[in-house]
This record gives structure tokens, sequence and C-alpha cells, in this order.
């Protein structure tokens, strides 16, 4: 692929590097790496695949720290190049595990913003690429197979806390978990990724978190985004029976939150999932969110679906609960402070609630302005 170009915002004064369809967003990433000021890159409309077999299709670590990298129009990053892979490859026709890679040493001054990201089919690479992730030589950041296998869209590894806005994750499947996005800070959570005005649509996996998965030691904070269609507990290959069940009788939600994890879920809206969050850290936050119906048929786990299944210590308060389903798998959450069997939202073709009691929950589509 050919190299970017570069815009310019009058005179004397460079503007942002410029992607356009056929050229590399890699190239443009390593060129604002190299710039001591301009850390601005823009991608033009437009769909780009992997070149080649890897472990991702672009990549940040620590040397690209405080990027911005932008979509302009309808960009879609897919991990799907039916060029490179052969219908006989297992993931085909996905060639990356990762669409998106973020490594240790990002902090949330770098942004990815306004992207499609699918396409992830279970492909795995167990070749090292140094290039992609560095050698880190932090005790407990050693790479294992959840570091390749997880987070088919987009993978956020060790001290790692970078901001994704208005992307939408749609179509990913990877086992054993996380098909839309894994988060594996392995204990360095002092900084949580942020992930704000996204969606996460039909993404697919056999065990936890198909949408979003926080490993043991991780930190999120979620802030108006939609999880519809993500589909937990689909058929278990062996890549995922080594792992085994987590929640054997009732399977996982769409977010999985691991022990010793937190997360806080604002505004977010959970419907249409095969189950809807599965808590087990305790320590997470819930303000003014809606789970409705994420009773999808299917899967291995024999129980019942469910709204939320919720540590004890976990702190819910003015969320909106129901749908006809099990609403609260662990009867942990606070009555008086949550609305448990709601009313039907009467969400519109985007997701977003219009009856009048929900005025001030759930996710809303954002303004671009």
């Amino acid at each position: 692929m050919a190299a970017c170009g570069r815009s310019s915002d009058g005179p004397g004064a460079p503007g942002p590097f410029v992607v356009r369809p056929g050229e590399s967003i890699q190239a443009a990433l390593e060129q604002a790496a190299n710039d001591p000021v301009n850390k601005h890159v823009r991608v033009m409309a437009g769909t780009y695949r992997p070149a080649r077999h890897a472990q991702a299709m672009i990549w940040f670590n620590d040397r690209h720290d405080g990027i911005l990298l932008e979509a302009v129009g309808d960009v879609t990053l897919t991990a799907a190049n039916p060029k490179v892979s052969r219908p006989d490859d297992v993931g085909h026709p996905a060639v990356v595990n990762h669409v998106v890679y973020f490594g240790d040493g990002i902090s949330s001054d770098t942004v990815l913003r306004g992207f499609t990201i699918t396409g992830a089919n279970n492909y795995v690479t167990w070749s090292d690429d140094p290039l992609t992730q560095p050698e880190i030589g932090v005790p407990g950041l050693e790479k294992d197979r959840y570091f390749y296998t997880d987070g088919g869209g987009i993978k956020i590894f060790g001290r790692s806390a970078p901001t994704i806005e208005r992307c939408v994750v749609t179509d990913n499947y990877a086992s054993p978990c996380a098909a839309g996005v894994s988060i594996e800070h392995r204990g360095h959570n002092q900084h949580p990724a942020i992930l704000r005005d996204c969606v996460f649509r039909q993404n697919r996996s056999p065990v936890t978190g198909p949408a979003v998965d926080l490993l043991h030691g991780s930190a999120a904070i979620l802030d108006n985004c939609l999880f519809v269609g993500n589909l937990s507990g689909t058929p278990m290959d062996d890549r995922s029976r080594f792992l085994g069940k987590w929640r054997p009788e009732h399977g996982s939600g769409a977010l999985t939150v691991f022990p010793k994890s937190r997360v806080e879920v604002r505004r977010c809206t959970f419907t249409g999932n095969r189950s809807g969050v599965d808590d087990a850290s305790g320590a997470s936050i819930y303000e003014s969110c809606i789970f409705w119906a994420n009773n999808v048929a299917g899967g291995w786990a024999p129980g019942e679906k469910y709204e939320a299944d919720l540590a004890p210590g976990t702190q819910m308060t003015r969320c909106f609960l129901g749908g006809g389903g099990l609403v609260d798998l662990r009867e942990t959450i606070d009555k008086s402070l949550n609305h448990l069997d709601c009313s039907d939202p009467q969400f519109n073709e985007a997701f977003e609630a219009t009856a009048p009691e929900f005025s001030d929950a759930g996710y809303r589509r954002p303004s671009f302005e």
C-alpha cells in the first residue's frame, strides 16, 4: 500500500496526515509517531483491509501515544481480505487476530474516532510481531493465549487506556471470548479505557463478553453506548473448550466483567442480546442504563437468560430493567434505587427510548456538532 499524504491548515501550517483508500493507515501512524508536533491522522471514506496475515491490521504502542486517528465520512476497517486468505484457512476471510490493537504505554490522549470495525472471524496467528507489541519487560505482562485470541475487533493490552469514540463494532466473532473489545490490563488498571458514544452490534463468542470483555484486573468507562444483538454461548470449539464454560448454568452477557476488574457504565442501553451483563467484580457502577429484553434464545447454557448478573457490592442506580425474562439473577439490585420489571422503553430505529419516563436513561445518538 502507498504511504499517506498531508493536508494543510493554512500557509506555513502543515495539517493532519491524510489517508485515502489504497493507502496505508499504519504508515500514517508511523509518520505521526515520528512528528514531534502533528499527531492527527484523518482517514477518508472507504473500506480498508489488511494487506497480509498479521496479529493486527493497525496497531498503537508507546511510540504512538497521543495520536488522534479519525474517520472522515463512512470508514470501515475490516479484518477480512479474501484476496489474501484462502477458503480453507481457519477464520477465512479474516487474516488478522485484531482489527485494532492498543498496546502497552497508551494513554487517554490516544483517540480512535468514528470508525466501523468489523470482519474478525476467529483467525489467530501465534507468530510474534515485535512491531505490534515490543517487548514490555514487566512481570505479569507476558503474552499468553488470550493476548492472541481475544479481541477480534479491538484488543487493549497492558498499561493501555485509549479513548474510543463514535465507533461501531459490529459482526465480529472470536473464540473463546471478546469478539468486539477485549480489555486486558492484568492489574495495571489505574487508568481505565474509555469507550464513549459507541455501538456494539451482532458480535459473537462461545464464552464471555461477545461485545466487551474485561479480563481479570482491568478497568473501563462505558459512556452512552449501545449493545444490541450480541450473542454469547455460540458453539464451543477446541479453543473455547480449553477455557471451559464461564457461568455454566446461565451463560455470559454482552458485557462481561471478571473479578478484580471494574467498570463504570453510564447511560448505556442493552437490548436484544443473549443476556445483558455478567459482572463478577463487585466494584462496578451502573447509572441511568436500560436493560430490556436481553433474552435471545439459543446457546449452550441451559438456564434462563437474564438482564443482569451482578456480584454483591455492585452499585446500580436509576437503571431500568425488564422485558419479560429473568431480571436480577443474583437478587443484588436495590429495588428502591432502580426500576425492575419496567415498562416498554418504546425504542425508535436507533434504539433510543422514547417513552417519557426514560428521558434521562439509556443511549442517545451523539451530536457531531
